[in-house]
């Protein structure tokens, strides 16, 4: 049989578009009509999805500072913006608990960055979440990781509102064991953060009990300067409540720091340190123990002092020790501190012509033999600029000065 012969083209044109027609003509209205409702339903409310892709796409370009000539990808990000900031922090976070070293490092360096120049986030950072990651980094083996989480936790104390959140999240144990073994950057970051948590009166007794009095002790002999300064005003401010006076003291304290004396790099910041423990009475006993009135009295006298507030400070350690003590007048008039006494008064600072005018009082009541008068130390102490817990001595206005250093 004969295969049959195909139409030609113009013939199967003129069936197909008869038919076309005439499906046209009963199926058009309800086809137009589904697709303008879909179209209009589309204009009206759109899909959830494309929200959440330009949502993704925005934020994505935006982090990763992407620049697009696509129109659409514009009208995009406009359209749908995004809190930076919360996304920024959960990726912190992330990467603070990530298993992965060089993560870690990247999380420590950017909460390190952020932390000192933004100080509106550094309230905002210091959740119990992040705290609790980034306290296993601070004694990390990683240097890197480890000098970075001590400067970042330093940055975030300098918040008065967190000081007392750092303490509670138990970093004192953690930063005790940087001081003890850290590399040397990482030991000064640990005793910058003690520092700056000191200076919160609700942190000084749990920083003493958690047991930082003696690392820090150690630290006043590290090979580091920044070390060795932020340890003594450490120091300082925990030693202004009396339980941490009476820990020092009995931890052995006194003789080191009055060798430390010897030092000219260290003697005003040691200086500090003994004004508070002469206030109680184990401390006023150790330094008279140690020598202490025959050393001030010779540091004095020898014009070894390189600064009118270090030998205010003299005068000021001095003066608590006078307070109540006759031991004290025996052991002065020994070392002829009366001459010394009299040139302070004629030639030192305000605040220290006071104090040795009341020392050369009580002293000369005994020398030229009249009956010894009752003093009213207390009075004596307030008229002094002086209380039993607090001295206003020469380097007080300094005291706080590392809470306003970021690292």
């Amino acid at each position: 049989m004969e295969h049959p012969r195909p139409p030609d083209y113009s013939s199967v044109e003129r069936i197909v578009r008869a038919e076309m027609a005439s499906r046209d003509k009963n199926r058009e209205p309800h086809l137009r009509v589904s697709e303008k409702e879909l179209l209009k339903g589309v204009a009206d409310n759109p899909p959830v999805i494309f929200s959440h892709a330009a949502t993704e796409l925005g934020h994505r370009l935006n982090h990763f500072n992407f620049n697009s000539s696509s129109s659409e990808e514009s009208v995009i990000i406009t359209a749908s913006p995004m809190p930076q900031f919360p996304k920024r922090k959960s990726n912190l976070v992330a990467k603070l608990k990530s298993p992965e070293v060089f993560e870690q490092e990247e999380a420590v360096i950017s909460l390190r960055s952020i932390t000192r120049t933004r100080e509106e986030t550094r309230a905002s950072l210091c959740t119990p979440r992040l705290l609790s990651f980034l306290r296993s980094l601070i004694v990390s083996r990683y240097a890197v990781v480890q000098t970075n989480a001590g400067a970042s936790l330093v940055n975030l104390s300098l918040e008065k509102s967190n000081k007392v959140k750092i303490v509670r999240s138990g970093f004192v144990p953690c930063l005790i064991d940087v001081l003890k073994g850290g590399c040397t950057e990482s030991q000064e970051h640990a005793a910058g953060a003690l520092f700056s948590l000191a200076l919160d009166d609700d942190n000084k007794m749990a920083i003493g009990v958690l047991g930082a009095l003696q690392p820090l002790m150690y630290a006043l002999r590290s090979e580091s300067e920044r070390t060795r300064h932020d340890s003594s005003l450490a120091l300082y401010h925990l030693t202004l409540i009396e339980s941490n006076r009476v820990k020092l003291v009995k931890l052995g304290a006194v003789p080191t720091l009055m060798t430390m004396m010897n030092s000219r790099s260290s003697a005003n910041r040691v200086l500090l340190i003994l004004c508070n423990l002469a206030v109680c009475p184990e401390g006023q006993t150790a330094m008279l123990d140690a020598n202490a009135v025959e050393t001030l009295l010779g540091m004095l006298r020898g014009n070894e002092l390189d600064s009118e507030s270090t030998r205010e400070n003299c005068i000021a350690a001095l003066y608590a020790l006078s307070h109540g003590s006759w031991r004290f007048k025996g052991l002065a008039m020994e070392a002829n501190a009366i001459e010394v006494l009299k040139e302070v008064e004629e030639k030192g600072s305000r605040r220290a012509k006071e104090k040795a005018k009341r020392m050369l009082q009580m002293m000369r009541a005994g020398v030229d033999g009249e009956e010894d008068e009752e003093v009213d130390w207390d009075r004596g102490l307030e008229s002094g600029g002086l209380s039993r817990t607090r001295y206003r001595v020469g380097g007080g206005r300094n005291m706080n000065a590392a809470n306003s250093t970021t690292f």
